[in-house]
């Protein structure tokens, strides 16, 4: 006899129950070995007809490739041809106008994707190639009058015959982008010398001041909503800068904390003065109590993902209001008033004011703690943000009334304190220790394997190092190994960390590298066409737990230009699967051994065909 937990029973009587359970034991014994003899057998009759295959084949175990039947997938109608399925408009009634929160990431559920190929305009044509396209791009792969209408008297952009122009204005900027530059550099002089490195512009335009700092060695990651602006990050993409849809609401952006070196706002009309917040706040008697806080959480999260040491730099409104409060549709005293709350939150926040001329403001955030531990977890505004705030979530986390104090101990990390470029590209970051396994070794052999692989993909794929190739992204990067790799190419990487993986995307920053968050599932946070070559590094093995292939694979087509190339590194096990569906969405593939030629492994070099819409009037 047994309890229910499978103890025997002290107390039973074993004696008259041997006999029968010795028989049943020999019994079961028996009918195991028969069993396994015909196991055996059948084994070995398999074994003995592909013996050849046995010895030759790799220690590994071989699993057997997915297989999928081809698909021909149909087209989207015409008017689909600059959809985004994560920032439709056609959807923003459905959402709140608070904060234009209508504008953030409101993604499809499964069941309403769409299974089609996006077209592209008619009379689209090869994107103009780097650098020629950052002067100028064809008007009808990008076919929107608004900006030219509404900011001609800017110079924003300018549409002559054909294509569209860029002379390099701004609303800042009348005397043009270069000569506004020039004059941030003598404001900022650890532009000139490699200090800064990587920058970010909220509120873009057309994305004319990151596409200058290309040329003085600054990687600028330009951002703008979908908005009335129509199609501002689509025409950075079509000029060969680097840029992505994103707005500062409701949600943290999609980057760790202590990232960009610099931040940069041109008259971006972001409130940054605005929107109080009741904050919860627990007394020293334990009672908790809401008070009401004064704004800047916009400005929070620009604390947020600049680094220590890093830059500020605000220009137009409230900036010399004494000057230019007229052609702000405002009054003088509300300018006035709008600037000294800047200053007071931006003090609030550790920044103190680094140099100013004329329309513009430069704030530098603190390198050292001593500020921050002037700041309490209750009162004042704004308090620090509690321990149990991971500082680097930024994937649909919501934006809060509270300052991110910069750990202590990464002292490498401060901006001053970091190897200037190119030299930070090769250095060990300090926060390679916060990943898991992750250690200055590891990271080394990471970037000696890239380079291998890299020289293995340009005998592959020639293209890579011409001007066919501008616009990249690594779909699942780890430490940006591709793109250092392919540094001095004449393209960028949009380095991509899965919102799901282990958070590397730190390390890709200080290297001086960009990159954001993302979840394949969902659709990228871009226009379509706007990528020349995609990379990605066992995404389906990594994710198709969680994603439909098919649903990675249309993403890729939607954000990928005609005639462009994705580059896939898949085990065995998928390529085949990737390849079927491939076919169906027009694209031509073939299969490649990797540079060491290993089995459970291979490469598709894939190229998407340029094609019409059946509906197209040319």
């Amino acid at each position: 006899m047994k309890y229910k937990d499978g103890k025997p029973n002290p107390h039973s009587d074993k004696g008259p129950r041997i006999v029968p359970l010795t028989i049943i034991v020999l019994v079961l014994c028996g009918f195991s070995f028969y069993l396994g003899g015909i196991f055996g057998s059948e084994r070995n009759r398999i074994e003995v007809n592909d013996v050849k295959k046995a010895v030759s084949a790799p220690k590994e175990a071989v699993v057997a490739p997915l297989q999928i039947k081809s698909i021909a997938f149909p087209e989207c109608s015409s008017d689909y041809q600059d959809y985004t399925p994560c920032t439709d408009p056609r959807r923003w009634k459905k959402y709140g106008v608070y904060r234009l929160a209508f504008m953030e990431r409101h993604c499809l559920p499964v069941f309403e994707k769409k299974e089609c190929l996006i077209p592209p305009p008619d009379g689209y044509k090869p994107p103009i190639k780097w650098p020629k396209s950052r002067d100028e791009c064809w008007y009808r792969n990008v076919p929107y009058d608004w900006i030219n209408k509404q900011k001609s008297n800017q110079n924003w952009l300018r549409k002559q015959g054909e294509k569209f122009l860029f002379p390099g204005g701004g609303t800042m900027f009348p005397q043009g982008v270069s000569a506004y530059v020039d004059l941030m550099q003598d404001l900022i002089p650890e532009m000139k010398d490699g200090t800064i490195r990587t920058a970010i512009d909220t509120g873009c335009g057309v994305a004319s001041w990151g596409g200058d700092l290309l040329d003085r060695g600054i990687l600028t990651v330009s951002l703008a909503p979908r908005d009335n602006h129509e199609a501002q990050v689509q025409f950075a993409l079509e000029r060969g800068i680097p840029a992505i849809l994103g707005i500062i609401s409701t949600q943290r952006l999609p980057f760790p904390s202590n990232s960009f070196d610099m931040a940069h706002c041109s008259r971006c009309l972001i409130p940054w003065t605005e929107y109080v917040a009741w904050v919860l706040f627990t007394g020293d008697a334990g009672y908790n109590r809401y008070i009401l806080v004064s704004g800047g959480v916009y400005l929070l999260e620009i604390h947020r993902i600049l680094r220590p040491g890093g830059f500020w730099v605000l220009s137009g409104p409230p900036v010399n209001y004494e000057r230019r409060w007229r052609g702000w549709n405002t009054t003088v005293e509300e300018q006035r008033m709008d600037y000294e709350k800047l200053q007071e939150l931006l003090t609030s926040m550790c920044f103190k004011l680094y140099n100013k001329k004329d329309d513009i403001a430069v704030w530098q955030k603190s390198s050292d703690n001593t500020c921050y531990n002037k700041l309490t977890y209750s009162e004042p505004y704004p308090p620090k943000c509690d321990d149990s705030l991971e500082p680097d979530s930024a994937w649909y986390t919501p934006l809060r009334p509270c300052v991110v104090v910069p750990r202590p101990q990464l002292k490498k990390s401060v901006l001053e304190s970091m190897p200037k470029w190119p030299e930070r590209l090769h250095a060990a970051p300090e926060r390679i220790s916060d990943v898991h396994g992750g250690s200055a070794s590891a990271f080394k052999h990471d970037d000696s394997k890239w380079k291998v692989r890299i020289k293995h993909y340009k005998k592959l794929l020639p293209a890579i190092g011409t001007d066919k190739i501008r616009n990249v992204m690594d779909m699942n990067t780890v430490y940006g190994g591709f793109a250092a790799a392919a540094v001095d190419d004449p393209l960028w990487v949009m380095n991509v960390v899965s919102s799901y993986a282990a958070n590397t995307l730190a390390v890709v920053f200080d290297r001086g590298l960009i990159g954001t968050y993302h979840d394949w599932c969902e659709a990228f946070s871009t226009y379509p066409r706007t990528y020349d070559l995609l990379h990605l590094d066992g995404l389906y093995t990594a994710e198709s737990h969680r994603c439909d292939m098919k649903y990675v694979l249309l993403e890729m087509d939607r954000i990928l230009r005609p005639n462009g190339y994705a580059i896939i590194r898949e085990s065995s096990y998928f390529v085949d699967a990737v390849a079927a569906i491939a076919k169906g969405m027009r694209w031509g593939c073939h299969k490649e051994e990797t540079e060491y030629g290993v089995e459970k492994e291979k490469l598709l070099i894939c190229q998407k065909k340029l094609w019409y819409s059946s509906q197209s009037s040319s």
